[in-house]
């Protein structure tokens, strides 16, 4: 999995009751592209992310 910053990620939720989670890609501290991510997800909390099978990216116009 390969993402850069600017991308957006949604982590699926795993019920009904657990709403999709969708943020902004800030950093990528792995190597390529690679995991892990800093995001800023939409209710303004940031957090370190390494993906999941819930996981995923939607390219920023900019990465294409």
């Amino acid at each position: 999995m390969r993402a850069t910053e600017g991308d957006r990620i949604v982590i699926r939720g795993k019920t009904v009751e657990r709403p999709d989670r969708r943020g902004e890609i800030l950093e990528v501290r792995g190597i390529d592209g690679g995991p892990p991510y800093l995001v800023l997800f939409d209710d303004r909390h940031e957090s370190i992310v390494y993906p999941g099978a819930d996981f995923v990216i939607e390219r920023s116009s900019e990465s294409v």
